[in-house]
This record gives structure tokens, sequence and C-alpha cells, in this order.
């Protein structure tokens, strides 16, 4: 998949790119859609079709749904919306969960194949037939534009999570300058350097840790391995996040901030403001809100919540460690909301900081327990070598693990936090022309670095295309 190949990031994108600034702006969405289909099909060709049936069926139903609100019929433009979220919902079970449902009552699972991004594409489309019916959105009455916005492809298969309103206008008219290009490949250009040299070196480390611990391990070596997953994970996500705005940008769109330094938080609450905001704005926007959201007393804001949780858990995946990751989370986010979060905001920042990243990371253990690199009962064996449960406390081999990693683990965590980012914005206020040419400088640089291990690289997952 993306990056999975040189052929893809020296051939693709340069064409596309070049194409779509050749032609006049009446062709430019086609460049897109082409490009977008072609980036798709040559992944799994076999679903391609999946993908176009979902983009013009809710297609039909946002022009349906605008017929019935015109015409006064409430009831019907309600009946038609409503027929499209339970389709859309039915095809993402069909395809990410039958199987794991035939296999938890021991059938023979049919052998789906997992449609690369089927999450992020039923939820763009179904956020559009929403607010056609909320009238947050005007249906979109030219096909190619719409399934141009379903299948883009800078966000295709792992976000951010776009919403049809925040993108509609620039489907139909979009400016473009040699300064937003030029920041658009400087933030493609980040993205891509924690993608291959921060999320890759974590993601090796994680797993030679994790398959350590199950031989023996020990306190300091389970934590460290966590550690690195939880780099694994931000940096990946985040990284390709980046790539996806750099790409956007490009091509004139205004994707929105999908991380925002989640690392620093000091409760799980702030957490997730800053994790994954598109999905967590998502699941507020068309499940926490309609269901009542903080509204109606303290019992049914807890419902309310756990009914988000329960359905976010499940958005990851059909493992059972994906419904205990998001129950995990909604029992933190209750007791912080009954109480703790007010005890946090007068606790002294460290305390209320290592707080939330002792429970973060124990919940990216939860996740990574999906039967991949952990399997459900190596991840409870792993969550009790965290705390000493048959293992020792350190050895020789943690201790070398430990003193090898110092320098990345502390390259790593400092890019983990706006301090990096509030340096340069500190220089470009005293000295904008040459901070700016170092800017486009590093950026180069950076990509000739990837390039090299790009060129060389046998580990290059990821993660969040799964999902």
């Amino acid at each position: 998949m993306l990056f999975s190949s040189l052929e893809f990031l020296y051939l693709f994108l340069p064409l596309t790119v070049g194409f779509y600034f050749l032609l006049p702006s009446g062709a430019k969405n086609y460049v897109l859609l082409l490009a977008s289909l072609v980036f798709y099909g040559i992944a799994q060709p076999r679903l391609l079709p999946l993908m176009l049936a979902v983009a013009l069926f809710d297609y039909g139903a946002g022009l349906l749904i605008w017929r019935e609100m015109a015409r006064g019929r409430g009831k019907r433009a309600n009946a038609v919306c409503a027929f499209a979220v339970v389709a859309n919902i039915l095809t993402l079970f069909i395809f990410k969960y039958l199987d794991a449902a035939f296999s938890l009552f021991g059938a023979q699972p049919l052998g789906i194949e997992l449609p690369v991004g089927i999450s992020f594409y039923t939820f763009q489309a179904m956020s559009y037939v929403i607010d056609v019916r909320r009238r947050a959105a005007r249906a979109q009455k030219n096909p190619f534009t719409f399934v141009t916005y379903v299948t883009l492809f800078p966000q295709l298969v792992a976000g951010p999570i776009v919403r049809y309103c925040e993108v509609d206008a620039s489907l139909s008219d979009r400016r473009h300058s040699v300064s937003g290009c030029a920041e658009g490949v400087r933030i493609f250009c980040v993205g891509l350097a924690k993608k291959i040299l921060l999320a890759n070196g974590a993601g090796e480390q994680w797993e030679r840790l994790a398959r350590y611990s199950t031989e023996g391990g020990t306190v300091l070596g389970a934590w460290l391995g966590v550690v690195f997953f939880a780099f694994q994970i931000y940096f990946d996500f985040s990284g390709y996040s980046d790539m996806a705005r750099g790409l956007g940008k490009i091509f004139g769109f205004e994707f929105p901030e999908n991380f925002r330094y989640p690392y620093v938080s000091r409760s799980i609450t702030e957490f997730w403001r800053r994790w994954h905001i598109t999905l967590s704005s998502w699941f507020r926007e068309y499940v926490y809100i309609p269901l009542g959201g903080n509204r109606g007393g303290r019992l049914k804001t807890y419902r309310n919540l756990f009914i988000t949780w329960l359905l976010t858990g499940v958005w990851h995946g059909a493992a059972l460690n994906f419904i205990f990751w998001g129950l995990y989370f909604f029992l933190l986010l209750a007791i912080e909301k009954a109480f703790l979060l007010k005890v946090l905001e007068k606790a002294p920042r460290v305390v209320s900081h290592l707080y939330a990243l002792f429970f973060i990371l124990i919940g990216w253990l939860i996740f990574a327990s999906d039967g991949g690199t952990l399997t459900a009962a190596e991840g409870a064996r792993y969550f009790g070598q965290l705390f000493g449960v048959g293992c020792e406390l350190v050895n020789a081999d943690a201790l070398f693990e430990l003193s090898r990693s110092l320098t990345f683990l502390a390259i790593a965590a400092v890019a983990a936090t706006p301090l990096p980012a509030r340096i340069v914005s500190s220089l470009l206020k005293k000295r904008e022309t040459a901070v700016t040419a170092f800017m486009n400088i590093a950026a180069v640089a950076s990509l000739v670095i990837c390039t090299c291990y790009l060129a060389d690289l046998g580990y290059n997952p990821f993660l969040y295309f799964k999902f």
C-alpha cells in the first residue's frame, strides 16, 4: 500500500501532481478521481466496485433526501436517511465483522477480505447523508464530484475523517498558490519522517521486546516495550495524517487536524481531545449528542458515554481486545467526569501528567493484544510483567536495551511535544526568510534520508490501514 514501494512514491505522486497542475481547473477533480481509483485499485482491485457502490449509493440517498425535504416530506426524508445509515452499517458489518461473528459462534468463517480503509470511507459517506438531512450540507448533484470526495486518495485509507461539509466549497472552487504548495510539501515531509524514521524504528523495537516478553521478560523490558508501541502508533498515525494534510494542501484542500500532541495530556479527557480528533468528533457529533449527550441527568450521560465508547472500540475491529479497550476508556472517562477531573486540575502538573501517561500506556497494551504481535493471552501475561508478576525486575539484557535506546527515546519524546514547533514559530518571527529557507532545505533532506531508508527497508507497516 502507500509508500510500501518506491515505484508508487516516485511515479504515482509526481505524475498525479504534474497532471493536476497542467490541466485546467475544470479537469482537476477528474484527475484526483482517476488517481484515487488507481491508488485503491492497485491495492485491492476486486474491492474497488464496493467503494464505488458505497459512494454512489450515498450520493443517490443524499439527492433523494434533499428532494423529499424540498417537497416538505420530512418523514420520508427521515426514512431514506435511516435506510442509508443502516445500509452503510450493514456493509461495514459484512466486510469487517461477519467472519469474526462466525468464529465467535464456532462456525466456519467465510474468508471475506477486509477492504482497506472501509471504516473511514463508510463513515465519511454516512456523515454526508446525515448532514444533508440536518441541512448542514447541500446535496451534491454532480456524481463525479461526490465520488471524488469519498475516494480522495490522500486520506482514503487512514484518515483523517473528513466530513463533507468541511470540504464542500473546496470540491467545487479551491485556490492554489506556490506558498500553499510549499507548505503542503513541508507538512508531507514531516509526516513521512515521522513514519519512516520514528514509527518504524519504534515498531521494530516493540515487536522484539514483545517476543522477548513471551520467553521470559522483565519489568523494565515490559515497560520499555509498551513505551515503544506508544511511540510507534502515534508517529505512524500522526505521520500518515500529516502526509494526508500535506497532500491535501498541495491540491487546495484544508483537511482537519487529527492530532494535537496527545502525550502532553494531563488527563484521559484531554488525551481524547488531542488523539484522533476527527474520529472523536465524528462519534460525538453522530452518536453521543444524538443520544442526548450530557443532557438528561448523570445516569443518562454515563449511558450515552458507554454506548459511544463501546462503538468506538468496535469501530477499530471485531476482536474482543478492542471492545475491552473502548470500555476501559469509558470507565476512565466516567471516573474523571464524576470527580477525578477536578482533582487532576488542582494536582501538580507532573503528577497529573504521569497519571495520564500511565493509563494511556495500559490502554495501548490492551489495543496491541489483537492477535497480531500479541494474542489476548500473551497480552494478559505481558500486563502481569508490567507489575512484576512471573518475572524479575531487571536483568543485563533489559539494561542493554535501555542504554542502546536512550537516544532514540529522547528524540521521540521531544518530537511528540510542541517544543520543536514552538522553536520554529519563535525563529520565524525573528528571521522569517532564513528560517523558511532552512525548513525547505530540511524538508528536502528528510525526503532524501527517508528515500534511503525506504530503499532498504523490510519493516514498513501502516498500523491504521487495517481499520
